[in-house]
């Protein structure tokens, strides 16, 4: 574990991301570095969780939610911009919730309209529907549609969220 998180310190990137490599791209690497480290040690990385919500928001689409191209794996100049998608704002979602556990510091705004965007996107049945790629075969050479991402991680993201924000007002 000590190499580990050792590896997370040295590879976040000046600007608070981490590059993911199974979803898409730094949106899904920064959501799962701060899960992690919110969770082993958040008291030695207070830093580097903070700037890794606080690059989150600062990449939220005026939609309230969050996307990020495939593109951005060959030019990291994108990282953090396309379309919002359900699965994307859930990862941004679920980063930034784990970091408000960690550090108590509450990027509240930003978390209600990743909420209200996922809320208005569902459809009538229950489900959310994206045509984006979210998936990473090979960056750079071919992307996959998993299709219950766009279903699970909404479901994670909205649960997750309805008990933290509890606990934050009892």
């Amino acid at each position: 574990m000590t190499k580990a998180l050792a590896y997370l310190a040295r590879e976040q990137e000046t600007d608070g991301s981490w590059f993911g490599r199974w979803g898409v791209n730094y949106i899904y690497g920064t959501s799962g570095v701060l899960s992690a480290l919110a969770l082993l040690t958040p008291e030695r990385h207070q830093t580097a969780i903070a700037r890794g919500a606080a690059w989150l928001v600062s990449c939220q689409n005026t939609d309230g939610g969050w996307g990020e191209t495939c593109r951005s794996y060959n030019d990291p100049h994108l990282k953090g911009q396309g379309n919002s998608t359900a699965s994307q704002t859930a990862w941004a979602l679920l980063g930034l919730l784990a970091a408000a556990q960690a550090t108590g510091n509450v990027a509240r705004a930003a978390l209600d309209r990743g909420i209200a965007y996922l809320t208005t996107t569902q459809l009538p049945d229950g489900r959310w529907d994206e045509s984006e790629f979210t998936g990473t075969g090979f960056p750079g050479h071919f992307y996959l549609k998993y299709h219950f991402y766009q279903q699970y991680f909404p479901l994670l993201a909205l649960g997750r969220y309805r008990a933290q924000v509890r606990s934050m007002t009892d």
